[in-house]
Protein backbone atom coordinates (compact mmCIF):
# COMPACT_ATOMS: atom_id res chain seq x y z
CA UNK A 1 0.00 0.00 0.00
CA UNK A 2 1.35 3.32 -0.98
CA UNK A 3 0.93 6.64 0.81
CA UNK A 4 1.16 10.08 -0.30
CA UNK A 5 3.44 11.49 2.03
CA UNK A 6 2.57 14.87 0.67
CA UNK A 7 -1.36 14.59 0.89
CA UNK A 8 -1.40 12.40 4.45
CA UNK A 9 -1.66 14.35 7.11
CA UNK A 10 0.83 14.08 10.69
CA UNK A 11 -0.92 11.58 12.27
CA UNK A 12 -1.44 9.05 9.41
CA UNK A 13 2.86 9.16 8.38
CA UNK A 14 3.59 8.71 12.05
CA UNK A 15 0.82 5.38 12.52
CA UNK A 16 2.47 4.61 8.97
CA UNK A 17 5.75 4.88 10.09
CA UNK A 18 5.46 3.47 13.55
CA UNK A 19 3.81 0.21 12.45
CA UNK A 20 6.24 -0.06 9.54
CA UNK A 21 9.77 0.12 12.00
CA UNK A 22 7.94 -2.11 14.23
CA UNK A 23 7.61 -4.89 11.94
CA UNK A 24 10.63 -4.05 10.64
CA UNK A 25 12.38 -4.42 13.83
CA UNK A 26 10.06 -7.49 15.27
CA UNK A 27 11.02 -10.10 12.09
CA UNK A 28 14.75 -8.93 11.17
CA UNK A 29 17.59 -11.19 12.35
CA UNK A 30 21.03 -10.63 11.88
CA UNK A 31 21.85 -6.91 12.85
CA UNK A 32 21.09 -3.21 12.02
CA UNK A 33 22.46 -3.10 8.83
CA UNK A 34 19.81 -5.87 8.06
CA UNK A 35 16.89 -3.54 9.37
CA UNK A 36 18.66 -0.60 7.48
CA UNK A 37 18.53 -2.31 3.67
CA UNK A 38 15.03 -3.49 4.84
CA UNK A 39 14.03 0.45 5.19
CA UNK A 40 15.30 1.02 1.96
CA UNK A 41 13.20 -1.37 0.48
CA UNK A 42 10.06 -0.71 2.51
CA UNK A 43 10.06 3.41 2.12
CA UNK A 44 11.81 3.80 -0.74
CA UNK A 45 10.58 0.84 -3.23
CA UNK A 46 7.24 0.19 -1.89
CA UNK A 47 5.84 3.59 -0.04
CA UNK A 48 8.04 5.64 -2.15
CA UNK A 49 8.37 8.70 0.71
CA UNK A 50 12.15 9.05 0.17
CA UNK A 51 13.48 8.90 -2.97
CA UNK A 52 16.96 6.44 -3.84
CA UNK A 53 19.51 9.12 -3.26
CA UNK A 54 18.32 10.37 -0.64
CA UNK A 55 18.19 6.85 1.33
CA UNK A 56 21.66 6.77 0.44
CA UNK A 57 22.71 9.96 2.00
CA UNK A 58 20.48 8.71 5.27
CA UNK A 59 21.92 5.37 5.22
CA UNK A 60 25.61 6.68 4.95
CA UNK A 61 24.59 9.09 7.97
CA UNK A 62 23.38 6.10 10.50
CA UNK A 63 26.64 4.17 9.64
CA UNK A 64 28.75 7.01 10.58
CA UNK A 65 26.93 8.07 13.50
CA UNK A 66 28.01 6.36 16.74
CA UNK A 67 25.68 3.65 18.70
CA UNK A 68 23.22 1.11 16.85
CA UNK A 69 22.80 1.04 13.72
CA UNK A 70 19.46 0.14 13.53
CA UNK A 71 17.97 2.71 16.12
CA UNK A 72 20.77 5.53 13.95
CA UNK A 73 18.55 4.34 10.90
CA UNK A 74 15.20 5.10 12.55
CA UNK A 75 16.41 8.62 13.67
CA UNK A 76 17.53 9.36 10.17
CA UNK A 77 14.16 8.08 8.43
CA UNK A 78 12.32 9.33 11.39
CA UNK A 79 13.25 12.84 11.26
CA UNK A 80 12.94 13.14 7.27
CA UNK A 81 9.62 11.95 6.85
CA UNK A 82 8.27 14.21 10.50
CA UNK A 83 10.71 15.48 12.32
CA UNK A 84 11.39 15.28 15.92
CA UNK A 85 7.60 13.42 16.52
CA UNK A 86 9.18 10.90 13.80
CA UNK A 87 11.98 10.71 15.56
CA UNK A 88 10.35 9.44 18.44
CA UNK A 89 7.91 7.46 17.38
CA UNK A 90 10.73 5.33 14.89
CA UNK A 91 12.86 4.79 17.83
CA UNK A 92 10.14 3.35 20.10
CA UNK A 93 8.94 1.51 17.27
CA UNK A 94 12.18 -0.07 16.53
CA UNK A 95 13.15 -0.52 20.43
CA UNK A 96 10.71 -2.57 21.24
CA UNK A 97 10.65 -5.81 19.63
CA UNK A 98 14.17 -6.76 20.56
CA UNK A 99 13.38 -5.43 23.97
CA UNK A 100 10.47 -7.75 24.88
CA UNK A 101 12.14 -10.78 22.86
CA UNK A 102 15.38 -10.48 24.97
CA UNK A 103 13.19 -9.71 27.90
CA UNK A 104 11.82 -13.10 27.50
CA UNK A 105 14.68 -15.18 26.20
CA UNK A 106 16.79 -14.38 29.33
CA UNK A 107 13.92 -15.77 31.81
CA UNK A 108 14.60 -19.36 29.27
CA UNK A 109 18.33 -18.83 28.53
CA UNK A 110 19.16 -21.85 29.93
CA UNK A 111 16.89 -24.09 27.36
CA UNK A 112 18.07 -21.78 24.65
CA UNK A 113 21.89 -22.07 24.83
CA UNK A 114 21.82 -25.77 24.30
CA UNK A 115 19.00 -26.56 22.24
CA UNK A 116 20.10 -28.27 19.02
CA UNK A 117 17.20 -27.05 17.41
CA UNK A 118 17.56 -23.40 18.31
CA UNK A 119 21.28 -23.95 16.94
CA UNK A 120 20.22 -24.88 13.44
CA UNK A 121 17.15 -21.81 13.26
CA UNK A 122 20.01 -19.79 13.82
CA UNK A 123 22.65 -20.99 11.09
CA UNK A 124 19.66 -20.69 8.44
CA UNK A 125 18.78 -17.42 9.69
CA UNK A 126 22.51 -16.17 9.19
CA UNK A 127 22.35 -17.37 5.48
CA UNK A 128 18.84 -15.50 4.82
CA UNK A 129 20.58 -12.12 6.36
CA UNK A 130 23.76 -12.40 4.06
CA UNK A 131 20.71 -12.88 0.76
CA UNK A 132 19.35 -10.00 1.87
CA UNK A 133 22.04 -7.86 2.73
CA UNK A 134 23.41 -8.53 -0.71
CA UNK A 135 20.27 -8.06 -2.66
CA UNK A 136 19.85 -4.31 -1.01
CA UNK A 137 23.78 -3.79 -1.58
CA UNK A 138 23.48 -4.48 -5.29
CA UNK A 139 20.49 -2.44 -5.91
CA UNK A 140 21.98 0.83 -4.49
CA UNK A 141 25.15 -0.10 -6.13
CA UNK A 142 23.77 -0.59 -9.46
CA UNK A 143 21.91 2.88 -9.10
CA UNK A 144 25.20 4.47 -8.96
CA UNK A 145 26.69 2.55 -11.36
CA UNK A 146 23.63 3.32 -13.81
CA UNK A 147 23.78 7.53 -12.62
CA UNK A 148 27.38 7.25 -13.96
CA UNK A 149 28.92 8.98 -10.80
CA UNK A 150 32.37 7.72 -11.36
CA UNK A 151 33.62 9.48 -8.60
CA UNK A 152 31.15 7.41 -6.11
CA UNK A 153 31.62 4.32 -8.25
CA UNK A 154 35.97 4.96 -7.23
CA UNK A 155 35.44 5.62 -3.81
CA UNK A 156 33.31 2.05 -3.64
CA UNK A 157 35.88 -0.08 -5.50
CA UNK A 158 38.40 1.19 -3.28
CA UNK A 159 36.35 0.91 -0.21
CA UNK A 160 36.09 -2.76 -0.39
CA UNK A 161 39.19 -3.13 -1.43
CA UNK A 162 40.88 -1.71 1.50
CA UNK A 163 38.51 -3.60 3.91
CA UNK A 164 37.66 -6.74 2.43
CA UNK A 165 41.44 -7.15 0.91
CA UNK A 166 43.87 -4.75 3.28
CA UNK A 167 41.29 -5.36 6.15
CA UNK A 168 41.39 -1.92 7.10
CA UNK A 169 38.73 -0.76 10.05
CA UNK A 170 35.32 0.28 8.54
CA UNK A 171 35.33 3.01 10.88
CA UNK A 172 38.74 4.65 9.32
CA UNK A 173 36.86 4.14 5.52
CA UNK A 174 33.47 5.70 6.78
CA UNK A 175 35.84 8.69 8.24
CA UNK A 176 37.87 8.90 5.18
CA UNK A 177 34.52 9.28 2.87
CA UNK A 178 32.68 11.30 5.09
CA UNK A 179 36.03 13.78 4.89
CA UNK A 180 35.73 13.59 1.44
CA UNK A 181 32.25 14.19 0.49
CA UNK A 182 32.53 17.32 2.94
CA UNK A 183 35.56 18.55 0.54
CA UNK A 184 33.57 17.41 -2.59
CA UNK A 185 30.16 19.18 -1.47
CA UNK A 186 31.79 22.50 -0.80
CA UNK A 187 33.86 22.31 -4.24
CA UNK A 188 30.78 21.62 -5.86
CA UNK A 189 28.89 25.01 -3.97
CA UNK A 190 31.50 26.77 -4.69
CA UNK A 191 32.01 25.76 -8.32
CA UNK A 192 28.23 26.71 -8.27
CA UNK A 193 28.15 29.71 -6.59
CA UNK A 194 31.10 31.21 -9.29
CA UNK A 195 29.02 29.99 -12.21
CA UNK A 196 25.77 32.04 -10.97
CA UNK A 197 28.00 34.72 -10.10
CA UNK A 198 28.90 34.60 -13.77
CA UNK A 199 25.61 34.42 -15.19
CA UNK A 200 24.87 36.93 -13.24
CA UNK A 201 27.73 39.53 -14.46
CA UNK A 202 27.10 37.64 -18.02
CA UNK A 203 22.74 39.30 -17.76
CA UNK A 204 23.61 42.27 -16.45
CA UNK A 205 25.99 43.26 -19.32
CA UNK A 206 23.35 41.93 -21.43
CA UNK A 207 20.23 44.37 -20.01
CA UNK A 208 23.05 47.39 -20.38
CA UNK A 209 24.00 46.97 -23.73
CA UNK A 210 20.57 47.23 -24.38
Amino acid sequence: MELNIKGASKGEILKKLFLSTLYLSAFTFGGGYVIVTLMKTKFVNQYHWIDEEEMLDLVAIAQSCPGAIAVNGAIVVGYKLAGLTGVLCSVVATVIPPFVILSAISFCYAAFRSNLIVGWMLNGMQSGVGAVIMEVSWGMASGIVKEKQYLSIIIMVAAFIANYFYKVSAIVLILLCIALGVILTLYREKKAGKNDRSTSQDNAQKGGSL
